[in-house]
């Protein structure tokens, strides 16, 4: 249960983006509940924090990055990024688990190298960030570990293509086909149109910013329409 090094814990810092005034702080984010004591000598409260705190900071990203996107699809590509898995990956990235602080009990059993404790660790540290400096601190650390992600294929919504193609498939026994209908605007903010045509009959049309994003809402669409549609028969 004994405190990283200060060599490491520099280190550790230096990979986070963020440098911690006081050690104390740093100390309580890192430490898990399994190690005892009260609410301020784990970071179990930290990590409600930055729970909180993470999902504002993606929140603002994807509005800013996606300003056309609806609040649904909002919500699916904050939680595309905002999971156990993800988070976990990101803490292993960082090391945090040669950082930690566990309780016997989850140091016998591999705690600081699970995916659950990890993903909370890193919460725990974000919002420690705020909790000392605050949302404009702690934003741009997101920035950092999460940005890259925004440019991924899909961010969660390739499910709209890939369950269009089911249930055309099944409906029709025929892929659905997709056409650039419009291409409008300067070359630095163009705008785009696409529909969709199952067995020549047209189920959705769509726009976005990307050839992509054009086709992913014209697939959002023509599911709903092909869903009403079996619906009312």
């Amino acid at each position: 249960m004994l405190m990283a090094d200060a060599t490491e814990l520099e280190r550790f810092q230096a990979a986070l983006g963020y440098r911690f005034r006081d050690p104390v702080l740093l100390n309580r984010c890192l430490t898990h509940v399994s190690c005892g004591g009260g609410m301020d000598a784990h970071n179990e409260s930290l990590e409600f924090l930055g729970d909180a705190v993470l999902s504002l900071a993606i929140s603002d990203m994807l509005m800013r990055r996606f300003p056309e996107r609806n609040e649904g699809d909002l919500s699916r590509m904050r939680a595309s990024l905002v999971n156990r898995k993800i988070l976990a990956e990101k803490a292993r990235w960082l090391h945090i688990g040669a950082v930690l602080r566990v309780g016997k009990g989850e140091e016998r059993t591999g705690g600081r190298h699970k995916e659950s404790i990890l993903a909370s660790s890193l919460e725990a540290l974000l919002g420690g960030i705020y909790w000392e400096s605050g949302y404009e601190a702690v934003r741009p650390v997101v920035e950092v570990h999460f940005a890259a992600d925004l440019d991924h294929t899909g961010l969660g919504l390739d499910d709209y293509k890939t369950r269009l193609q089911e249930v055309s498939q099944r409906l029709y026994r025929v892929p659905p086909s997709y056409r650039l209908i419009r291409e409008s605007g300067p070359s630095h903010d163009r705008y785009f149109e696409t529909e969709i045509r199952v067995g020549g009959h047209l189920v959705g049309q769509g726009e976005g910013r990307s050839k992509k994003q054009s086709e992913q809402e014209a697939a959002r669409r023509a599911l709903e329409m092909l869903q009403g549609q079996q619906q009312q028969q």
